[in-house]
């Protein structure tokens, strides 16, 4: 909900996922109340996670367990505080197909959006502030990196949201 060049930090990544054209929004809420945010046509769903203060697992395990029950065979997965990744970057990375996981980079870094297949939702954890990064260091050959446009921001804190 802060603000970041005059919008809510997490409108200017649901607007770039939203231009990706993905199959579908999943969207995963915790402490706050998204809604005002959210595309106002329905296209977003909702998921609440109750337990979103144990770590980011809880939530990636809310969202994969939404898209399985939506017949989805993988998921693109991405974080709500990365404002500048652009929707070239999600497109890119849902089409990276011929993997189990395919990872952004960013100038050779990696970080979200990931997309993982269905067939690496059991191995990621379930529990603790860790996603998938976990699941790609144990499991290299799992792993496609595609390199794509953009601005990796990952804002984390007021100096992350100042500089």
């Amino acid at each position: 909900m802060a603000p970041f060049r005059g919008r809510p930090l997490l409108s200017w990544a649901l607007d770039q996922v939203v231009a990706a054209e993905l199959d579908e929004l999943i969207v995963v809420v915790g402490a706050v109340d998204l809604t005002a945010l959210l595309p106002a046509d329905g296209r977003a769903v909702v998921v609440e996670n109750a337990a979103w203060a144990s770590g980011q697992a809880s939530s990636l395990h809310a969202g994969i367990t939404a898209a399985g029950d939506r017949g989805h065979d993988a998921v693109v997965v991405g974080l709500g505080d990365q404002p500048l990744v652009p929707a070239a970057a999600w497109a890119a990375v849902a089409a990276a197909t011929g993997s189990a996981i395919a990872i952004a980079t960013f100038g050779g870094r990696r970080t979200p959006p990931t997309r993982l297949a269905r067939a690496v939702w059991p191995l990621l954890p379930t529990e603790g502030d860790a996603g998938a990064r976990v699941l790609m260091a144990a499991r290299p050959d799992l792993v496609r990196e595609v390199p794509c446009p953009g601005d990796p921001l990952d804002v984390d804190t007021v100096e992350d949201l100042l500089r």
